[in-house]
Order: C-alpha cells, then structure tokens, then sequence
C-alpha cells in the first residue's frame, strides 16, 4: 500500500465509521452539534451559577478551552483502542498498524470540524470580530493534530498488550482536564517560572492559551510554547510509529491470544 493509497483508505474507514457511528443513533449527526453544547453549557452553568465564577466573556473563555480538550480526550482514548477494536481485519489482512490509529484520529478532525464551526459562530454572534491574526489558526490546528496523532499512536501499542491500560488513559485525561486551564486562566499563576514550566511542560495546556490569545484576545501565536507542543507531537509521533513497527508482529500474536 502506497502513500496516496494509505491516504485513501484512512479517509474512506474514517467517514464508514462516522457514519455508522450516525446511524446507530436516533439523532444522527445532530450529536455532533448537541455533544460539545453539552459540554460548555454543563461547566458554564457549573461556574458561572453555582460557585459564581467567570467574568462577562466567561462562555466563550470556557468554550475555547473545552472544545480543543474534548477534541485531544477524545481522540486518544478513540485511537488507543483503534487496534483492539479492528482485531478481526488486522488477522486477515497483512496491514501497516500505524493506519488503525490514525482512522480513528481523522474521523475525530471530522467530527471536530463541526466543533469548530460552532465555535467560530459563538465568537461571531459574542461580537469577536475576524482578524488577519486568525491564520495563525492554521498551524496552530496542525501542530494540535500531530500530537493528537502521536499520543494515539503511542497508547494504542500500551491497550493493545494491556487492555487495563484504558484506566490509567482516563486518569490521564481528568488529569489534564484540572492542569490545562480549561476553566481557568494559566496567566493568573503569579510565578513566572511555574507558569513557563507548565506551558513547557502541558502541552495540552499551551494549546488552550494559544486559541484563547489568537481568538479572544487578538494576539500572536507563542512561538516558544508552539515549539514545545511540536517538539513534544514529534516526540510521540516518532515512539508511536517506532513501536508499531517494531512490535508488530508482537501485536498480531497479542492478538491472537
């Protein structure tokens, strides 16, 4: 299987499952607007109502942290187990292993295009107006993905020889729900050295900074952090695609078992 193939073939699992996933629900792809709704209305109501937090741009602050969240959760908890759940295809057919997760990685930008959309009209109609500044979006929504792709990569191999692994994926992204600054701002940490080591070091956290200052605040993409997240996405990405490789036969036995 050539590149232009493997391509192919990711984008067509990808929209088979999204609309399998559609049509086992009464809603259909109406859930694709509903779920990240839920979400934001859910923690607002949560913050704003009953532990009264949150100024007058509070929704939109909440939304552009929770949407980007949901879209990394998400995504790697559906791209670890993409090995497991395709067990019956990867036993008659000799496939590349590193396809499974990234069908599942690709039919989660899918769903997370709808996200966005949603979000871009609540900016719209909250009165954010669109600057030349939001093209920064672009490599911003990219280097998000390659570390989506690399984490997914990496903790497939961990399910697929430990199916308990799914537990500690759970801790893991609860975890980063509290340390990420969904609902809360990672600039009112008064220690410049913890908030630099946090923003270094989370790169889940840099990513939720840099929508809200490309979007709410019109400012610049931090090159400094970005670089981290990148360095951080290629880091998962190069131990991800090493260990399916070098452990796939391994992973058809496990298989198998």
């Amino acid at each position: 299987m050539n590149f232009s193939q493997s391509i192919s073939f990711i984008h067509t699992q990808a929209i088979m499952k999204l609309k399998s996933q559609a049509n086992t629900l009464v809603l259909s792809y109406l859930w694709l607007i509903i779920e990240p709704l839920l979400y934001v209305l859910l923690f607002y109501f949560v913050f704003k109502y009953v532990l009264y937090r949150g100024g007058d741009d509070f929704f939109i602050f909440l939304m552009l942290g929770n949407i980007p969240f949901l879209w990394f959760s998400k995504s790697i908890s559906s791209g670890a187990s993409s090995i497991t759940e395709n067990r019956g295809l990867i036993l008659q057919r000799r496939m590349p292993k590193w396809l499974f997760p990234l069908i599942n990685c690709q039919e989660s930008i899918y769903k997370q295009s709808i996200a966005f959309v949603i979000m871009f009209m609540a900016l719209f109609f909250s009165g954010y107006e669109v600057t030349l500044g939001w093209w920064q979006l672009l490599p911003l929504i990219l280097i998000n993905y390659l570390l989506i792709v690399g984490v997914a990569m990496l903790l497939c191999v961990f399910v697929t020889y430990a199916p308990d692994f799914k537990m500690a994926i759970q801790f893991l992204t609860m975890g980063l729900m509290f340390t990420s600054g969904i609902f809360w701002d990672v600039n009112m940490i008064q220690d410049p050295a913890m908030k630099d080591l946090l923003l270094l070091l989370n790169p889940l956290a840099a990513l939720i900074d840099s929508y809200r200052q490309i979007l709410m605040y019109g400012g610049e993409l931090p090159v400094r952090y970005m670089g981290s997240v990148f360095g951080w996405a290629v880091l998962f990405c190069v131990l991800g695609s090493a260990a399916l490789h070098n452990y796939s036969n391994s992973l058809t036995r496990k298989l198998l078992s």
